[in-house]
């Protein structure tokens, strides 16, 4: 599969992405359906699956339950072949979400991603908002801690995954990639696609789907008809939807 840039980082993502969320957490979701977690037979025949189909970039986060524990269990020997990127900020437990940017708790969250992910580097590390952009990234230590972290050497690049046109476009100034919600239902973060390519950032598309609102045939052909668009991530239990997607991916950048 053609491959596209991740902005000016050097390094080439799959036009789909695999999102880890349903593999480790199903409370407090979003989308129409609940869903059990799938068994550990069945995560490792799903991630290794994904792999095999050409994907290169994984992403999770600290926030999704057992997912981190579960790629570092049934992937980590296969860690040269993937991409893999986390956050920082938000944790959840008992069934909510909290959130600490501080730079003790960002130094920690790496650490603790590191061991339950069996990996000595991370090589994507986005802020998690929950919609505070400005102020996370305005108010708080983690956007030094980040680089002081990529400085380390513990993580490669780092970004915002955020909520808010006015938070993407703040953290173009620091910011190797971006992680967008963008889609048919929802454009408003369109003015920044192109700012980012002119910045030489890289942009990631969470929920293309709209939480499964949007059939595929129509978002992945929306979204990487813009070349600004480094990759999609969609996130499935089924290993053959994931693969749909990847046609359909195909078919587009092919094109």
């Amino acid at each position: 599969m053609v491959q596209r840039p991740l902005g000016n980082t050097g390094v080439s993502v799959s036009p789909i992405a695999f999102g880890a969320f349903k593999i480790g957490r199903n409370e407090r979701i979003k989308y129409a359906a609940g869903y059990p977690l799938p068994t550990d037979a069945d995560c490792e025949r799903l991630l290794n699956g994904v792999l095999d189909l050409g994907i290169n970039l994984i992403d999770t986060a600290p926030a999704y339950g057992i997912s981190e524990q579960r790629i570092g269990q049934f992937i980590a020997g296969r860690r040269d072949e993937y991409i893999l990127s986390t956050k920082v900020g938000e944790t959840f437990a008992d069934g909510h979400s909290t959130y600490d940017f501080s730079r003790e708790a960002v130094a920690a969250s790496v650490q603790r991603s590191l061991q339950r992910l069996r990996t000595d580097r991370l090589d994507l590390v986005f802020v998690h908002s929950g919609g505070r952009d400005l102020d996370i990234i305005e108010q708080t230590d983690v956007v030094p801690t980040l680089r002081d972290l990529r400085d380390q050497g513990l993580v490669r690049f780092i970004g915002m995954s955020g909520k808010t046109v006015a938070g993407a476009r703040a953290a173009l100034g620091w910011a190797d990639a971006l992680m967008l919600e963008y889609h048919t239902d929802d454009r408003s973060h369109e003015p920044i696609l192109p700012e980012a390519a002119e910045r030489g950032v890289g942009v990631l598309i969470k929920k293309p789907l709209a939480s499964g609102r949007i059939s595929p045939d129509v978002a992945i052909p929306f979204l990487l008809g813009r070349t600004q668009i480094s990759s999609v991530v969609i996130g499935s239990l089924s290993l053959e939807h994931v693969e749909q997607a990847m046609q359909i991916a195909s078919a587009v950048v092919a094109a």
